[in-house]
């Protein structure tokens, strides 16, 4: 988990994995929908003023580092003190917090919602000393680009697709989308081919 703020005043987390993958802990992201039924406003802009919102209670309570939690302190809504067997890592300063003083209650709960079904999946998941680290609020974009059934945007000849343009939340969905949006643009133009 790296902190990749881009924001002063703001703090955003990504998790990252070197090319073997042979890390000790799992780099997993819980991913909670956020609709935009969410936000405050109507603006096209709420979903960015959201994140930002987020980012900046996650600056604020982690001092500028990356705000960490035990999973079991998280379900019991009380700050963690100290790591527990799962070793961390972490790049880059963090303060044990109480995350769910960040999150809204519908994203706390659905948190756990998550966490606890992993666990019929994955045999340990739910450990209360897995560690939560947060927040990770640039898994897609905040701003989704209109298109119509042929995927095309009201300016002609622009295809907005993958996570950039709000259709995707990782690497395989914006994959999958970008192939969408191929075989639309060439059934239209039957002359390109793949």
């Amino acid at each position: 988990m790296v902190n990749a703020s881009s924001e002063e005043g703001r703090l955003a987390v990504n998790g990252m994995s070197y090319h073997k993958r042979d890390g000790e802990n799992a780099n997993s992201a819980l991913i909670v929908t956020v609709t935009p039924d969410d936000f405050d406003n109507d603006s096209p802009l709420a979903g960015i003023a959201y994140q930002r919102k987020l980012e900046e209670a996650a600056y604020q309570l982690g001092k500028g580092n990356i705000p960490v939690q035990l999973y079991g302190d998280f379900k019991n809504n009380c700050k963690s003190g100290t790591f527990g067997d799962v070793k961390p890592a972490l790049k880059g300063g963090y303060e044990f917090t109480n995350m769910r003083e960040i999150l809204p209650d519908y994203i706390s709960e659905s948190i756990i919602e998550g966490v606890e079904a992993f666990e019929g999946k994955i045999r340990g998941f739910r450990r209360q000393d897995a560690i939560l680290a947060g927040v990770e609020s640039r898994t897609s974009s905040p701003v989704r680009i209109t298109r119509d059934e042929a995927f095309e945007s009201r300016i002609r000849g622009i295809y907005p697709c993958g996570e950039g343009a709000g259709y995707a939340g990782g690497i395989t969905s914006a994959a999958m989308d970008g192939l969408k949006v191929a075989e639309a643009i060439a059934s239209r133009y039957k002359s390109f081919s793949f």
